[in-house]
């Protein structure tokens, strides 16, 4: 039976409640005031707080924020018969479960009580399947430089890194877009002995060609027209850190000349001068490009590739590490959740099932805004599966997922969602059609004939 502190000032609101919520199974007990509430809450916690806005000595929201900071097992929801939305967002910042209003409907307090009772049902279920991965021998997450996996593939990243960090020696990474390229060439600074210095960043695709030389070089003034001064590029901040640069298959042929240069030694010159320079820096680059399919196809020095490709770390897509999904959400959430201001989040089931589902093909990225649009859409204390973008949800269905495509032919529609059910019918009873058949609720001889009709073997 759950227990109920109901704390108001009014004792006609106290005997109220108990009066509306003891036929239903609580337990009810009673305090004046939030100091009153405070001293019960910390002496034996109920399942439940229900706590006056307005309140002598200690009010609502401050009980709320007390509960909270001390960390016991209750869950609060305020009421008031003041009600504003600045209000009731200040009392879940402060740390309350839910905001009702007086006068109380019935239904309106004992929905909010079972949905707060789901979630203290679906927390113990958290907290209780957390206990006994802690007793398997199951490696949790390791964190590094920012970096957070528990797939031994990220693992096995993580240890090259930390091998390799200290070495002036280039490193090419590799990978799909999104999957953390520079995340990792920054582990790679903070890691060396160059952490001090400066961690310069340019990616190469996102610089008209025509730029991308005095970008990188700079120039002295007059070297064209609109160069009015003398300006420094990034090989020069660059000295004695860092230079990352990303989809260095996008280096035009000429830059490529210069930088080879740079790397070779250790010399640049720029637009417009008439003297090298000397500059101390380590090369970090970054492709998603095949780069030596590139120099078989003549647009990416055969000379510059092999200077690059001393040392490659190849970065492996999420949908090849499903492990980390949800540790990077989870990660993703309490960031997003801090940033804006908002009580922290909890995954729903089938958001989580979702994530866990859905193919990623825009990797970290693309979960990183999953989750950051989720918390900024969520209502209430969850982000359920209705929070994530479509493609998502739809990519958990094949149904769904044509649906999300756009078409609008009933012909097409009918034949593509007849197809799955026969398809997901007969996989779900092993390829045994006659027992497909009566699932679908049609005729073993029409189930055939839908069979040969759609290729299914």
């Amino acid at each position: 039976m759950a227990r109920i502190l109901v704390v108001d000032d009014e004792p006609n609101v106290r005997k109220l409640l108990h009066a509306l919520l003891a036929p239903h199974g609580f337990e009810i007990e009673e305090a004046a005031d939030g100091e009153e509430a405070l001293a019960r809450v910390e002496a034996r916690p109920p399942e439940f707080v229900l706590a006056d806005v307005r309140m002598p000595k200690m009010d609502g929201i401050r009980l709320s924020r007390e509960i909270a900071a001390r960390e016991l097992p209750t869950t609060v929801i305020v009421m008031s018969a003041y009600g504003t939305v600045e209000t009731a967002i200040e009392a879940l910042r402060a740390g309350a479960y839910d905001y009702i209003m007086k006068p109380f409907r019935t239904d309106e307090v004992l929905l909010t009580l079972r949905k707060a009772e789901e979630r203290e049902q679906l927390r113990r279920e958290n907290r209780e399947l957390r206990r006994r991965v802690s007793t398997q021998a199951v490696p949790g997450p390791v964190e590094f430089e920012g970096l957070q996996a528990r797939s031994p593939a990220m693992q096995r990243v993580f240890k090259t890194v930390a091998k390799v960090a200290d070495y002036k020696t280039t490193v090419l990474l590799t990978g799909e877009s999104g999957t953390g390229k520079e995340l990792v060439a920054r582990a790679l600074h903070a890691r060396s002995s160059r952490a001090a210095k400066p961690f310069v960043a340019l990616n190469c695709g996102a610089i008209p060609e025509t730029l991308l030389e005095s970008e990188l070089f700079g120039y002295r003034r007059g070297a064209f027209t609109g160069a009015a001064q003398d300006r420094r590029g990034l090989v020069e901040e660059a000295d004695g850190g860092t230079l990352f640069l990303d989809e260095i298959g996008e280096l035009p042929g000429p830059v490529q000349v210069k930088l080879l240069r740079v790397l070779q030694e250790e010399t640049f010159r720029p637009l417009g001068d008439t003297a090298d320079r000397s500059v101390d820096l380590r090369v970090v680059a970054a492709t998603a490009r095949d780069l030596a399919e590139e120099v078989r196809a003549g647009r990416f020095r055969e000379d510059l590739f092999y200077r690059l490709n001393v040392l490659t770390i190849e970065l492996p897509p999420l949908r090849a590490r499903r492990e980390d999904v949800l540790i990077l959400a989870e990660h993703f959430l309490d960031r997003e959740c801090a940033r804006l201001g908002k009580p922290r989040l909890e995954l729903a089931p089938d958001a989580r099932r979702a994530l866990l589902e859905y193919s990623w093909p825009g990797n970290v990225r693309e979960l990183e805004n999953a989750v950051e649009r989720a918390v900024v859409l969520a209502e209430g204390d969850r982000i359920g599966v209705g929070d994530l973008p479509g493609r998502i949800v739809a990519g958990r269905d094949p149904v769904k997922a044509f649906l999300a495509s756009g078409e609008i032919s009933l012909k097409k529609t009918g034949r593509f969602v007849e197809e799955t059910l026969i398809r997901r019918a007969l996989d779900e009873t092993g390829g045994n059609r006659t027992a497909a058949a009566k699932l679908l609720e049609i005729s073993h001889r029409t189930l055939l004939y839908k069979i040969k009709e759609y290729g299914i073997r």
